[in-house]
Formats: C-alpha cells, structure tokens, sequence
C-alpha cells in the first residue's frame, strides 16, 4: 500500500508524468472532459444530463469511469501516455488489491475489461466529438463528448 501511494504521489508531484511536452500541450489534451455511452449507446450528449452523469472523464493525471453498480467513480491514475495519429496509448498506475472473502483482487471496474489488462487502455478517436475502446468488453458502444449545458 505505501508503494502504491509513493508511486501516486511521485506521479502527481512531477505534474504527471502522462508525456506532456516542455511549454506544450499533453499528447491526450484531445480527449481531456466528459465522455457518455461506451457501455451502451450515448442518447444525449448536451446538456445537464450528460455533465452531471458522465460514463467516462479524463483529465491531465486522472481518467475516472462510472461503475455499473456504484455511484462513486473508479479513479485511475496515468503513469504515463503513447500517442499515435488518431489513437492513444494509456498507461495506468496499477490499484492496490482490495480483501475480499476470495482473498485480495483489484475491484472488477477498476478496469476497463481491455485486453492488455487492468493497466492499459487503448483509446481511438472516430471523430471530433466521438471515441471507442476498441476490444474492451466493459465499453463495447462508442463515447460521445459532453458538450455544454
């Protein structure tokens, strides 16, 4: 657990070390804000009901999803960030084991059910205001940017 939180708190202190570019922009600014669907189709993508519910958020140091089965959001820290041309490459800070009856496992939605695991999340854009996880079982619909009120 301490290592865990070194690691969060070295990760922050460094303005996290998601690959951002000395005076610029991070690689993932495109994608920074509130995103709905992914676990289903997105309806409505302005307004209150989509900024005050959002499926997914990503910010500068933190991408955070909305579970299936809670209200709190699972958070996520960026270890780090690949871009390449209209996909990006997320390298998440691994979650410390929670104790369960079958002994300690990460929380099931802490992930995004990707296939390069529970620290990895690969992100496509298909337009200006549209992305997908490809081939990740828990977001098999595309996302949709919140816009506005």
């Amino acid at each position: 657990m301490r290592r865990w939180m070194l690691v969060a708190a070295t990760a922050l202190a460094l303005g996290g070390s998601a690959g951002a570019q000395p005076g610029g922009e991070p690689p993932h600014a495109w994608v920074f804000g509130s995103w709905t669907g992914g676990m289903y189709p997105p309806t409505d993508t302005s307004g209150p009901r989509c900024t005050g519910q959002p499926t997914v958020i990503f910010t500068r140091d933190v991408v955070l999803r909305a579970p299936t089965l809670d209200v709190a959001y699972r958070q996520r820290l960026i270890e780090t960030v690949a871009a390449s041309g209209d996909s990006l490459e997320f390298r998440l800070l691994p979650v410390p084991p929670q104790n369960t009856p079958l002994g300690p496992r990460i929380a099931p939605d802490a992930a995004f059910g990707c296939p390069g695991g529970p620290n990895t999340l690969r992100v496509e854009r298909r337009g200006p205001n549209e992305i997908v996880f490809p081939d990740c079982a828990d977001f098999p619909s595309p996302l949709q940017r919140c816009v506005g009120n």
